[in-house]
């Protein structure tokens, strides 16, 4: 398999032009340096980041012009000179911030994130370090692991990444986003209770049949974080909340939550400005948490996870062609998915 000498991709301009920043281009495909993997992408899948970026909503860097994407499943086509942990044909999945490679993440790596600071995944093909890309799960086909980079690296690292789930310990999800769905098939897998919450009653059926053991619609209960609170053993509260909604649903994950229990912060659906008062914390006797992602060495984790539980991401069912990346993008802004949005890259 040797790669073309150019090849298409998406690129974003700029913040000014919302997703008419979006531009489908020719360029040339770029060259492995000694410790780097060139690799074939096969698939991607959008996060609500990528959503945000082109329209200047994300609080964080990023240079532009830039690759889309930070989700992407392919198979090594070549290898750098030094490169001694991956071979021709082996099936890999992108590392969201490049340079985690393993402990608490630190300033220098969470500038490192693809498709933001860094060229992604929206492309054919695409040059990463050797220790940019992880092992694909033998259980999924590149669709289903291209949905793995974001969102269940960091539901994941929610769950292991500061004190380990455990058995028969209560996990509270919100939602049905990418992260949320992760989250209940890991803690469900870990032998956890889950209880999740949505506005709709299809998307509550789908729910239970992904194992979520209770579930909770947000607009007829508008206490619903003090009657997930009183689902869990003797009324104690839940182990940990996985908080996608940020100031629309962060007072009632409060309420819900443990003594000692683990509020992990990982969107702001809702809005970002707060207004419960950090010292609710002390209140509630809790961990409130930033997560940002996760290291490789907690996505071989995952990954191994993956395989030993057979569990395959939940992804939409209406898989876009690489061409039509800007539809994709429009499609889940209009909030028409359920799980992952995937564009195939032919």
């Amino acid at each position: 398999m040797s790669a073309p000498s150019s090849q298409k991709q998406w690129s974003v301009t700029g913040t000014d032009k919302d997703f008419d920043g979006l531009q489908y281009v020719d360029v040339p495909v770029p060259k492995v340096g000694e410790h780097d993997v060139l690799v074939k992408l096969h698939a991607a899948s959008l996060n609500y980041r990528d959503l945000i970026i082109p329209k200047g909503l994300y609080p964080f860097p990023a240079n532009f012009p830039v690759v889309p994407g930070s989700d992407g499943a392919g198979e090594i086509a070549e290898v750098g000179s030094k490169v001694t942990k991956w071979k021709r044909g082996d099936k890999v999945v992108t590392l969201f911030n490049q340079g985690h490679q393993f402990g608490p993440v630190d300033q220098a790596a969470a500038g490192t994130g693809l498709g933001g600071v860094l060229d992604g995944t929206l492309r054919q093909y695409g040059v990463f370090s050797e220790t940019g890309v992880v092992r694909a799960p033998k259980n999924l086909n590149h669709v289903e692991s291209s949905t793995l980079t974001c969102a269940a690296l960091t539901s994941w690292n929610a769950l292991y990444g500061l004190r380990p789930l455990k058995p028969g310990e209560t996990v509270l999800v919100q939602g049905t986003g990418g992260v949320s769905i992760f989250a209940l098939q890991f803690a469900k897998a870990a032998g956890a209770t889950v209880i999740a919450t949505t506005s709709s009653k299809a998307k509550a059926e789908t729910l239970k049949k992904l194992g979520a053991d209770h579930v909770l619609n947000y607009n007829e209960d508008k206490d619903w974080g003090q009657t997930a609170k009183g689902l869990t053993p003797d009324g104690a509260g839940v182990d940990h909340v996985i908080e996608v909604g940020g100031s629309g649903t962060v007072e009632q994950s409060l309420q819900a939550i443990k003594f000692e229990g683990i509020i992990s912060f990982i969107g702001f659906l809702g809005g970002a400005k707060i207004e419960a008062s950090v010292i609710e914390t002390l209140y509630h006797i809790c961990t409130v948490r930033g997560v940002y992602v996760g290291s490789r060495a907690l996505m071989e984790d995952m990954v191994r996870a993956i395989e030993a539980n057979d569990i395959h991401p939940v992804v939409d069912e209406k898989v876009f062609t690489f061409d039509k990346t800007r539809e994709a993008y429009e499609y889940m802004w209009a909030k028409s998915h359920f799980g992952k949005v995937a564009i195939k890259i032919e």
